[in-house]
C-alpha cells in the first residue's frame, strides 16, 4: 500500500530506469507543464513507467495514463488514482 503521492524526483528517476532519459528533478518541478516529447520521453517509454508504477503499488492505472502530455498531468493523474485505493 502507498503512503505517499509521486513526486517529479521519482518521475525523474522511473524516466531514467524505464525509458533511458535523464531529466533533472528540479527542471521538472521548474517547468512541470513541459510536453513529454520535449523532455525525450515517447508513449513507449511512459508506458514502460506506468508498468514499474503499476508493479510497485499493485495498482493498476488509468488506460490513459500513458497518453499524459506533461508531468504535471502524469503526476496528478497517478496521485489521484493512488488516493483512490
Amino acid at each position: 500500500m502507498i503512503t505517499t503521492g509521486l513526486t517529479f524526483v521519482e518521475l525523474a528517476a522511473l524516466m531514467k530506469q524505464s525509458a533511458g532519459v535523464t531529466v533533472d528533478p528540479a527542471e521538472l518541478e521548474e517547468a512541470p507543464e513541459a510536453p513529454f516529447s520535449g523532455l525525450g520521453v515517447d508513449s513507449l517509454g511512459l508506458l514502460g513507467i506506468v508498468g514499474e508504477l503499476e508493479n510497485r503499488h499493485g495498482v493498476a492505472l488509468p488506460p490513459d495514463a500513458e497518453r499524459c502530455k506533461t508531468p504535471a498531468e502524469f503526476v496528478a493523474l497517478v496521485n489521484n488514482t493512488l488516493a483512490g485505493v
